[in-house]
Order: structure tokens, then sequence, then C-alpha cells
């Protein structure tokens, strides 16, 4: 499918810290590891009284958006801007928004690599009474990330959390995808190791629901590769830059979309990639399925050959197991 590129509804992340001198100043600056910081030059600022009033003490989990700045709830930034403190994966990266919105709070880094230091620390400003925002670099947090451990912490000592909701990169690419959306199951990034990633792909393809899945760029081609060795002929999406200027949705089946990527140059930006269930695509036709069973059974037993090709073709494994008896009776006749 051609490019598709969408006009932007304001400016993304990117290139609003390009266009203002002061927040590519802000963010070339040295942050300290894992220290608390103001996200702005200048003194932090504080909230409207009005505004920190509406504010529930607490630890408040907001999205923040995964590519256009201004994909971002009036609510989230009322929270951001009442926040005592907000818990950043990057700080950096943090600090471009706030200079996009004009919000001055002090911010502190938990991430996977510091979470266990600073956790304690989080908990005990929430049982002080005080508002913790807890944000990812984009998107909704505890999506991807190690954000559910502080939630699960925070649960056990009775402290009230909260969410905020908003952009999500998974939600966007499954609504864009053309693919059903009544269920469907987010299976975040799979291994990056070849043999471990098909036996991944092994374990969710009988899975009934779209399947949801983020990948590197560089590593894309692989995962379609062996997305079509292993499910079948599914239909498929592959986003990218979503929200962006150059926003892309590509669409067509795994075949297809793996030759394309396997002599294409490396895509750019975040990738996110939709298949159908398993039986959404057209049945293969009935020469095919025998041809994969012989296949099949020259290396398998006839119990994983039928697995193999149920999985493959959509196809339901007791019609599978039925033909595979009648191949192997023809073939000893």
């Amino acid at each position: 499918m051609a490019k598709r590129r969408g006009a932007s509804h304001g400016k993304d992340l990117r290139s609003s810290a390009g266009s203002n001198p002061s927040a590519a100043r802000a963010l070339a600056a040295p942050v300290p590891a894992g220290g608390e910081q103001p996200s702005d030059s200048g003194p932090a600022s504080k909230s409207p009284p009005d505004v920190k009033s509406r504010i529930v003490p607490g630890l408040h989990l907001v999205a923040t958006p995964i590519g256009n700045a201004r994909d971002i709830t009036l609510r989230a930034l009322d929270v951001l801007t009442a926040a005592d403190v907000v818990a950043c994966e990057d700080t950096r990266t943090t600090a471009k928004l706030f200079q996009i919105h004009g919000i001055r709070v002090p911010t502190i880094a938990y991430h996977e690599h510091n979470a266990e230091r600073i956790r304690p620390a989080i908990i005990e400003r929430l049982k002080k009474g005080e508002i913790v925002a807890l944000v990812s670099d984009a998107g909704t947090p505890l999506v991807s990330d190690p954000g559910y451990k502080l939630v699960r912490a925070c649960i056990e000592d009775d402290i009230p959390v909260t969410t905020e909701p908003g952009a999500s990169a998974a939600m966007a690419a499954l609504v864009l995808s053309g693919l059903p959306t009544d269920r469907f199951l987010f299976a975040g990034f799979p291994p990056a190791r070849a043999e471990a990633r098909r036996a991944f792909l092994t374990e969710i393809a009988a899975v009934p629901a779209t399947l949801v899945l983020l990948e590197s760029p560089r590593r894309l081609a692989g995962l379609l590769a062996d997305m079509a060795a292993t499910l079948g002929p599914r239909e498929v999406a592959v986003a990218r830059e979503l929200t962006k200027l150059f926003e892309e949705v590509r669409r067509g089946t795994l075949d297809a979309l793996s030759a394309h990527y396997a002599n294409a140059p490396t895509p750019k930006g975040e990738i996110t990639v939709v298949v159908a269930p398993p039986g959404d695509a057209p049945a293969p036709a009935a020469e095919d399925v025998d041809a994969r069973i012989l296949t099949a059974m020259k290396t398998l037993s006839l119990r994983d050959a039928v697995d193999r090709v149920a999985i493959e073709t959509g196809q339901k494994r007791r019609d599978v197991y039925k033909r595979a008896l009648a191949l192997t009776d023809d073939t000893k006749a």
C-alpha cells in the first residue's frame, strides 16, 4: 500500500523541540542519573489553588502523547501541573513535553534499572499525602514498562491510585488496522532471537483474537518472516509513526508484507504490528493443505504435523487430522 501522509494537527514531540531553541538547550543539558530535577529552567511552578484542590492526593497514571504533542487531555495537564513530583521513564523526554505545554514541576527518573531503589522514596512521598504522577516516554504507563510494581506497592499500602487515560500506540494501531477489534491480545515485544521468537509465536498462534505486538524497526523483517512461517496466511497491518507527520499503516497478508520488508530499507519510527485472528483469512485450497501436511510429516510425528498445519492454515484440527490419516493411507496403498 502506498505511504499515507496525514496532516499533523499540531507539532509532534520531535519537531517541537527542534523548532524551539530553549527546548533544545534544555534537552541537551546533562541529567543527573535517577536524580530529581525541575523539568524546565527556572523555579518550579505552582499550580493555581483551584486546580490543586481538584486533584486527589495519590498516584496518578498519566497517559502522554505517542507523537503529536496535542494528543494530551486537559485533565492530564491539570494533574501534571498540580503534581508535587512526576516520575518519568526518562526525565529528558518528559522535559520536552513539559517545555511544549509550559509545565514546571520537579521530575524524578523511575525505570526498570532504578525502580527497586527509587520506589520506596516515591511510596514515602505518597504516604505524606503528595500528588505523584507517573508517565512513560510515550503513551499509557504500565504498558511495556515496570510501573505495575509501583501500583502494586500502592495497593498494598492502601494508597489511592487513579489514571488519566489517553494515547496508546497499541490501541491506535488496532483501530487503524481494519482487523477485528472485538477481542485482541496485546503481546508486547517478542523475543529478539529468532528461535525464541518462533517459540513465542507458536505459543500465541491459536489465540482466537487479533494480535497486537511492538517491534523495533531493525527486527521487523525478521518478525514478519517468522510470523508468515508460524501463523499461516493471515492479514496483517504494520503501523509506524502514528499521530506524526509521516504516519503510515501498511496492510496486506503476512506473506506479502514479509516479502516487502525483506527487500525494503529499514523503516524509521516506532512500529506496531497487528495480526488477524486464526481463521480470519480465506480458507486455503485443499491442495495447499495436503501439501503442507505431507511436508510436515516428513520431519514430524503425525500429531505434531497436524498441530502445525492447523495453526498455519487456521483449519480445525480434527479436519486436518482426518485429511492426514487419508493421506497416510494413500501413501501406504
